[in-house]
């Protein structure tokens, strides 16, 4: 792309009016609030023998204003082939898609909007090669062939909210003070946990494993609740501050990155987010939520609340019947590939820069060109908060470095030797968690 010039003293107000409009536009737009099933929804499918389609009740979306103020930020947003410009107008673009999407809830319409926005599982990554599918089943395959003995048994899901809600107050309050997220347990939630840009909320009852409240701190407080107080604090360009299905793909990825460089993963959670992509591949291919809940029930070791659950994340909005399901879950993976690769790439090339600015608020990967020039331009903040594996670079950019390098490596030809070097040696017995 050509060096577009610099953004002029005069274009200020009018990038100020189109990023304020957006924000206006972007307010109605609450995609898990209006997808969300309330409780007596779990207990009645429960209730019934789990053998009936469960029936959740959507208020759809009055599209209405959030379109007329998209068309009116319009006005102030130029065509001319500037990143600035191009920015805008692609969020202008993903508030209008979400607002469809909403105001279509329960029909196959909903569904055809979420693709445009999430994308599908058989959509081409960046690479134009693989797919979110292939790299699902390609996890599937290898997670599922494992040790889990050898690994070690995962501790059972026995830490219940309120000490897990205690956990997660200290560490946010530690590092974010005045502005960390009120932490709370409450009764009238469909999901185990829930997080906001000022909240996060457990399910009483909801019981945790003792991976989950580190997963929580990492994915849900060091990135979700910090973009948004970044977002919120970017006064000359508050879209910044806006969650909208634009920016999911980057936002859950660099979530999911920081579950891994902190450690906080393990191949449970890998194989729920891969678990997610083929779900969402089975309801295109016609499966209803009781072919779906039942193949989670199997994945989940005969767990009916987790189950439910996994099969509501992929079906709320859409059709229960089958055939157009919510794809934002498919997302996780995509966005993950993305963010690492974006982040070696930028390594690569001595921008490590644009590493803060990733959490200067809502943002997708592709917007970072207009961010620079708008925070050379003095409009875009630099992030007040960060994760801690953020603040401090000099893992996260040896890990990248090396990464990058790794990237280079014709693995193939490795594995073709180990394989061969290990087919003539024995299996050794897992009876004992080995040696440290």
């Amino acid at each position: 792309m050509s060096t577009p010039a610099p953004v002029r003293a005069r274009d200020h107000e009018r990038l100020r009016r189109a990023a304020a409009l957006l924000r206006d536009a972007e307010r109605p737009v609450r995609v898990l609030r209006t997808l969300s099933w309330g409780p007596e929804v779990r207990a009645r499918f429960f209730e019934r023998g789990a053998r009936e389609l469960p029936v959740p009740r959507y208020e759809p979306l009055d599209p209405t204003s959030t379109l007329a103020a998209v068309a009116e930020a319009r006005r102030s947003i130029r065509t001319a082939d500037d990143p600035i410009d191009a920015w805008l107008q692609r969020q202008a673009e993903a508030i209008e898609a979400g607002a469809l999407m909403l105001a279509s809830v329960g029909t196959d319409a909903f569904h055809a909007h979420s693709a445009r926005l999430y994308g599908r599982p058989t959509d081409r990554l960046q690479d134009q090669s693989s797919t979110s599918l292939v790299m699902a089943k390609e996890l599937d395959d290898v997670l599922s062939g494992l040790d889990h003995g050898f690994l070690g048994a995962p501790a059972p899901a026995c830490h219940l909210a309120d000490d897990v809600a205690t956990r997660i107050r200290s560490v946010v309050q530690r590092h974010l003070g005045d502005d960390a997220p009120d932490v709370s347990v409450v009764d009238d939630l469909s999901a185990n946990a829930l997080a906001g840009p000022r909240s996060i909320r457990l399910r009483r009852g909801a019981c945790f494993s003792d991976r989950d409240w580190h997963y929580l701190v990492q994915h849900e407080a060091f990135v979700h609740v910090v973009t948004s107080l970044n977002g919120r604090a970017q006064r000359d360009l508050p879209i910044l501050g806006a969650a909208h299905p634009g920016t999911t793909r980057t936002q859950e990825g660099l979530a999911v990155f920081a579950e891994f460089i902190t450690g906080a993963i393990d191949p449970a959670r890998l194989r729920r987010l891969s678990d997610r992509v083929l779900a969402i591949q089975m309801s295109i291919d016609g499966a209803d939520f009781l072919e779906l809940y039942r193949w989670f029930l199997e994945r989940s070791q005969g767990e009916p609340d987790q189950a439910f659950e996994n099969a509501r994340r992929v079906m709320r909005g859409g059709v229960l019947t089958g055939g157009a399901p919510f794809t934002k879950d498919g997302v996780y993976l995509d966005g993950l590939l993305r963010v690492h690769n974006f982040l070696r790439s930028v390594v690569r090339q001595e921008r490590t820069d644009c590493l803060r600015l990733l959490f200067c608020g809502k943002l997708d990967i592709e917007d970072i060109p207009a961010l620079c020039h708008l925070a050379a331009e003095g409009l875009c903040r630099l992030p007040v908060h960060l994760p801690p594996w953020a603040a401090d670079l000099r893992f996260l950019v040896a890990y990248l470095a090396y990464s990058g390098f790794l990237n280079r490596v014709k693995l193939d030809t490795i594995q073709a030797h180990y394989t061969d070097l290990l087919n003539h040696t024995p299996l050794v017995s897992t009876g004992a968690s080995p040696c440290p």
